[in-house]
Order: structure tokens, then C-alpha cells, then sequence
């Protein structure tokens, strides 16, 4: 392929990093409120949001891992500077998010009653009513929440993550305005958490759809089709579909071993939550710049320029454990006063100590390795690679080995989270040979398509 001149100026990798840093901590501080407004409402309504949002976790996750893969296609096009293709590339990954989405609200709602009576179990009477209301109006943002988030991820290929970040900023704001109108003003109950949530998704979706055509965008859609291009959905299902199913097995393995954990004991079960609080915190840099890796190195793979594909990966890689280090650190310190304020018992806060000391340290040295390198690959279409490994790595020590230790050698909560580090060290052994092997660079889009 003819490698064409590409490159990333400091000032455009902070444009870039500085909005989705700001964004992901925006998520996690929207949640927090939005869970202790709920809990304003009764410990029916929290269990029944907690509930269903276990299964919207999973949609969440996956629709903006399947958009973001589908959009590496709009990256490499935009590396090229084939801003035609890129553009039509992104509509038909609009195209295909919005019926992807369809799809899956359609099956949502028809099985309803199998997700809130078998897969939830057996609830009190109270909390299935609850979580019948909160399932029937949130499932209804399936296809806006597909539709941001395929925006979004067009926007960051493009290196305009403020977008995304202002849009987002709205969004919450309007969530979390609406929360307390609801529940506050109105007296409402789980309507008043559901309806905000509807609601700013359905903005979200608009704004990023007519944002999209503004005439000064590098990638403009024009005009949205319904027409599809088998070539395009063919490399969406290749780049985007991987990507979406890792991200889902990923938090479905989550999910099962809140199971295990919940077996341990009430102590077990609130360090845990609050461990998680904690590493969400330790990883949020990591999120946002592994997602500035996907889109430089799709643009970089697009120009063909695979020397600068490494070097820019190596340089935001640093810039990984740099920021993570200071994350770490500012938690660290800041974590015995922190934990006060949970008012646990004391069994809790000390298993909180040491996930929380273990994850830090841990996080540190490996986390960027094992989730931060691997965007590269998926950037440059190695998915399937990504996939296997990450699934391998997930099922084998991080749900069975954690079972292992958890339950049956006696380790505990503690031992569930040993486990996950194990599976960080096996995910390294598998990405860093592939990052500097040969074999993902030949795996983008076709040079003649």
C-alpha cells in the first residue's frame, strides 16, 4: 500500500485525550448521583434498577465496543485521505447500529417476562413491579443509545473527542436534571429514574445525528441511506462484531462472579462494591486513552505507515502509565478517609484495603499492557486475535481460577480479585508477542476497496 504522510502532534493528542479523560469521569460521577437519588426512593426501587441495569451493562458495553470497531473502517479511510469513503463508511455503520439495535430491543421486549422471572430469580413482589416499570420504558432508548454511540466513535476517528464530550456532558445533565425533578419534585417513583434516561438518549442520539453533517467535518455524512453496501457491513461485522462480543463476555463474566462473591458473605459482597468503586477510578485514564490508541492507529494503518502506528502507541502508552500512576496514587491517598465515609464494618473495610492496595499496584504495572496495548491490534483489524485471547484469558483465570480461589481454596473475596490479576499477566503474554510480531499489520481493509 502507498504509505501516506500521517502524524499526531502533541497538541492534537491532547485535544484528543483531555475530552475523553473528562468523559469517563463524567460517567462515573453521573452514576454515583443517579444512584443515590434512586435510593431516595426505596430499597425496592434500588434492587430493581440494580437489577436490570446488570443486563443494560452488558448493552451499553457492547454497542459502544461494536461502534467503536465499525468505525476503525471510517479511520483507515480517513488515513488514506479517502474522505468519501469514510463518510460512506459511517453511514453505513449508522445504518447498521440502528438496525442492530431494533433487533435486540425487539428481543428484549419479547422476553421479558424470561429476563425478569428466570434470569433475575425469584424477587419480592414488590421489586419485580418496580423492575417491570424500569425495564419497559429504558429498554425503549436501545437504538438512541446505538445511535450516539456510533456517532461518537465517528467523532473520535476524526480526532474531535470534544464533541462526544459536550454532547455526553448534555446528555447527563439532562439525566441527572431530570432525576431530581422526577423523584424530588414530582414524587415520582422508578418512572422518575427511566424517563430522564429515555430522554437524554433520545437527545443525544439527535445531536450527534445533526452534528454529523456539519459541511466542515473531515468525515460528513451527506445523507443517511438505507441502502446497504455488502463490502462495508462485511468489514463492520469483521472489525466491530469481535469487538462487541469480548466487551459483553467481559462484563458477563463480571456478573458471574458477583455470584460467587455474594456466597462469601455481606463483608465480602460490600468490599467488593467498594473495590470496584476504586479500580474504576485507578482505570479511567486507561479507558480513555486506549480509546485515542484505536483511533490513531486506525488513521496510521489507513496511510499505511505501520512505523508510525508503533511509535504512536509507544508514545500513548507512556502516556498510560503516567496518568494511571497519578490516578493511583490520589486514590491511594485519599482511600482511608474515603472509606470511613461507607460506614462498613470492619471485616469490610479491611478485605476494601487490600483489593484496593492489590489493584493500585497491580493496575500500575500491568493494566496498561493488558488492556490499553491491545487497541492497537483492534485498530488495525487483528479482532478475531483479540477476541480468542481475551476470552481465553478471561474464562480460564479470571472466572475460573477466581472460583478456585474464592471458594474452594479459601482466599475469599480477595482471592477472586488475585485471580483477575493472573488473567491481566496472561493477556500480556498473548498481546505483547502479537504487538510486535507482523502479523496485525496486514490485517486492514483492502488496499483497492
Amino acid at each position: 500500500m502507498e504509505t501516506k504522510e500521517i502524524e499526531f502532534s502533541n497538541q492534537d493528542l491532547r485535544r484528543l485525550i483531555v475530552p475523553l479523560i473528562i468523559e469517563q469521569l463524567l460517567a462515573i460521577t453521573v452514576g454515583l448521583c443517579d444512584s443515590l437519588m434512586v435510593s431516595q426512593v426505596g430499597e425496592a426501587a434500588i434492587s430493581a434498577v440494580s437489577l436490570v441495569d446488570s443486563v443494560n451493562v452488558l448493552l451499553v458495553n457492547a454497542f459502544a465496543a461494536l461502534a467503536t470497531g465499525g468505525a476503525v473502517i471510517a479511520g483507515q479511510y480517513l488515513g488514506r485521505r479517502e474522505m468519501e469513503k469514510a463518510g460512506h463508511s459511517g453511514a453505513q455503520l449508522l445504518l447498521f447500529m440502528i438496525e442492530a439495535s431494533l433487533l435486540v430491543m425487539a428481543l428484549f421486549y419479547l422476553g421479558k417476562g424470561f429476563i425478569l422471572h428466570v434470569v433475575f430469580g425469584q424477587v419480592e413482589p414488590d421489586v419485580a413491579a418496580y423492575a417491570d416499570t424500569y425495564f419497559v420504558i429504558v429498554e425503549a432508548s436501545i437504538p438512541f443509545l446505538a445511535v450516539y454511540n456510533a456517532g461518537a466513535a465517528l467523532f473520535r476517528m476524526m480526532g474531535n473527542s470534544q464533541i462526544s464530550m459536550w454532547v455526553s456532558l448534555l446528555m447527563n445533565l439532562i439525566n441527572v436534571g431530570g432525576n431530581a425533578w422526577l423523584i424530588f419534585g414530582l414524587g415520582m417513583g422508578v418512572e422518575g429514574v427511566a424517563i430522564p434516561t429515555l430522554v437524554s438518549r433520545m437527545f443525544a442520539a439527535a445531536s450527534i445525528l445533526v452534528l454529523l453533517r456539519r459541511k466542515d467535518l473531515p468525515l460528513k455524512i451527506d445523507r443517511f441511506t438505507l441502502k446497504h453496501d455488502p463490502y462495508v457491513v462485511k468489514n463492520i461485522l469483521r472489525f466491530g462484531v469481535p469487538n462487541g462480543m469480548e466487551s459483553s463476555m467481559f462484563q458477563l463474566g463480571k456478573i458471574l462472579l458477583l455470584s460467587t462473591v455474594s456466597v462469601l458473605g455481606t463483608a465480602s459482597v460490600a468490599a467488593n462494591a467498594i473495590g470496584n468503586t476504586f479500580a474504576t477510578f485507578h482505570c479511567m485514564p486507561g479507558l480513555a486513552i486506549g480509546l485515542a490508541i484505536v483511533t490513531v492507529v486506525s488513521r496510521c494503518v489507513g496511510a499505511g505507515d505501520i512505523g508510525k502506528a508503533r511509535f504512536y502507541t509507544k508514545k500513548l502508552m507512556k502516556l498510560t502509565y503516567l496518568f494511571m500512576g497519578i490516578c493511583i496514587a490520589i486514590t491511594l491517598i485519599v482511600m482511608s478517609p474515603v472509606l470511613r465515609l461507607y460506614n462498613v464494618s470492619q471485616e469490610a473495610e479491611n478485605y476494601a484495603r487490600q483489593i484496593i492496595w492489590f489493584h493500585g499496584i497491580a493496575g500500575a504495572v500491568f493494566w496498561p499492557m493488558a488492556f490499553a496495548l491491545p487497541n492497537a491490534l483492534r485498530a488495525a483489524g487483528d479482532t478475531r486475535f483479540t477476541l480468542v485471547a481475551s476470552s481465553v484469558s478471561m474464562w480460564t483465570m479470571r472466572v475460573g481460577f477466581g472460583i478456585l480461589l474464592g471458594r474452594f481454596w479459601g482466599m475469599g473475596v480477595v482471592g477472586i480479585w488475585v485471580a483477575m490479576f493472573f488473567d491481566w499477566l496472561l493477556r500480556i503474554a498473548l498481546f505483547v508477542p502479537r504487538f510486535h510480531g507482523h502479523k496485525w499489520e496486514t490485517m486492514g481493509l483492502a488496499k483497492d476497496a
